[in-house]
């Protein structure tokens, strides 16, 4: 197992060498992936490495000419990184326009980074209609046609078949790890946790489905574990923070299960069947439920996460608020009513990506912990 986690960790804290490395084996290019959703399937197709790009822990200097202070944590940090150069080993980058932040930086990219194409994308929000798969699919077409220009060769639809079947063999790899963590809490810690997820996003999917069964298969091997301290939901947009992840630990807290958009909403939800490789891109967007950047007038996130929480017997839930992030602090409200109303505690955590100090963070958690054994 230290092995698998060994190979996990080298990658995410060196992705640039990650991505290196497979250019030079395979002689293709790698493609940035921004939040929240990319049709990943279209780069794989095309022999090229999807990369998920989601910030990171740095200090905001040259990104504050282009965004004002009260701009998402995340897309500050992205920014930062790519004027400083951290991603110029990707040949070009997929922003979705899935909030006004992202908008905004696809049209900074075009200026601020203009050695890195930019690919536009919008999510139709009347995704259900069928006038909206249909204007999803024409978009798809502008992204394959943009990537075309990139690899310098045709991407055939029978590949993007291929890689979807990959992309569903990697998904249900990860929602069989996330359940046979939730049976080896003591073992999984939340960080661990967090790596083996955060990983996929800077290796082919076809290895890290590899690596992830080879982990599951040593887990199930193992006897099933009680947990030693109290379990918890995350909910939110990501909780990669190491500082953050650390604190939990040191409460004796386990994430048990999640709903973040970096996390599980990545992969629970497969790409359906059909004949056109596209349409089956379209129609998955179609099928996404309990995310907030999925338009979703009947509001099914909070019911869902009761749900998780009572099928696996869950001591609380925590908001991983991403700082600045409107479409989660409209959806907070609800949710939290929801939550709450069905006799669950709930804590707000502030997530920011350029903080130096989560002390705040570590008491409120402290507090959180002790109110659970309480309860």
């Amino acid at each position: 197992m230290e092995a698998i986690l060994s190979k996990m960790k080298e990658v995410v804290e060196n992705p640039n060498a990650a991505v290196k490395k497979y250019k030079n084996e395979t002689g293709k290019k790698a493609i940035g992936c921004f939040p929240v959703y990319c049709p990943e399937e279209i780069i794989h197709a095309a022999g090229m490495l999807p990369v998920g790009i989601w910030g990171g822990q740095t200090e905001l200097d040259l990104a504050k000419q282009y965004f004002p202070a009260f701009a998402c944590s995340i897309m500050q940090s992205c920014l930062e990184y790519g004027l400083k150069g951290a991603y110029d080993e990707l040949s070009g980058v997929i922003i979705p326009g899935m909030c006004d932040t992202l908008i905004c930086l696809g049209q900074n990219w075009k200026s601020a980074v203009p050695h890195i194409k930019y690919i536009s994308l919008v999510h139709p929000q009347n995704r259900k209609l069928e006038a909206g798969v249909k204007y999803l699919i024409s978009e798809y077409k502008g992204v394959k046609r943009e990537l075309e220009e990139i690899c310098g060769y045709e991407i055939e639809e029978a590949k993007i078949h291929e890689s979807i079947e990959v992309y569903n063999e990697h998904r249900k790899t990860m929602r069989d790890f996330v359940e046979v963590a939730y049976k080896h809490s003591n073992t999984i810690k939340p960080s661990i946790r967090s790596l083996v997820i955060k990983s996929g996003f800077f290796m082919r999917k076809e290895e890290h489905t590899e690596l992830v069964k080879d982990l599951i298969a040593k887990l199930n091997a193992m006897p099933e574990e009680v947990c030693s301290g109290k379990k918890v939901l995350l909910t939110g947009i990501l909780a990669d923070s190491k500082d953050i992840l650390d604190i939990l630990e040191d409460n004796n807290i386990s994430v048990v299960a999640d709903d973040l958009a970096q996390e599980t909403r990545q992969f629970r939800t497969d790409v359906p069947a059909g004949d056109d490789a596209l349409e089956r891109l379209a129609r998955q967007w179609s099928n996404i439920e309990g995310c907030s950047l999925a338009y979703d007038p009947k509001k099914k996130r909070g019911s869902l996460i009761v749900d998780e929480v009572k099928k696996k017997d869950i001591d609380g839930v925590i908001f991983c608020m991403m700082k600045f992030c409107d479409p989660e602090e409209y959806d907070y409200p609800l949710v939290r009513k929801d939550i709450e109303d069905s006799g669950i505690p709930t804590l707000y955590v502030e997530i920011d990506q350029q903080t130096q100090n989560n002390e705040q963070a570590r008491t409120r958690i402290q507090t959180f912990a002790e109110m659970m054994s309480l309860a």
